[in-house]
């Protein structure tokens, strides 16, 4: 995902991608540890993905506070 894609979703996008991209995590590092994860990459990049929105959430929040 990169952030041009992440600036033009809406807030309430924003924190339902969050919430999906957790839960990818979340089934990402059970298939690591049962040893069922083909592409260990993919882990990297949902940590990068989740820090890219979180920095737009957050972003928004101070522009807001303004």
């Amino acid at each position: 995902m990169k952030a041009k894609e992440v600036h033009d979703l809406s807030d309430d996008e924003l924190t339902t991608k969050v919430d999906q991209l957790k839960q990818e995590m979340f089934n990402l590092r059970f298939q690591f540890f049962t040893g069922q994860l083909e592409n260990t990459a993919r882990i990297k990049q949902i940590r990068k993905d989740v820090a890219r929105v979180k920095t737009e959430i957050r972003a928004r929040q101070i522009m807001a506070g303004r």
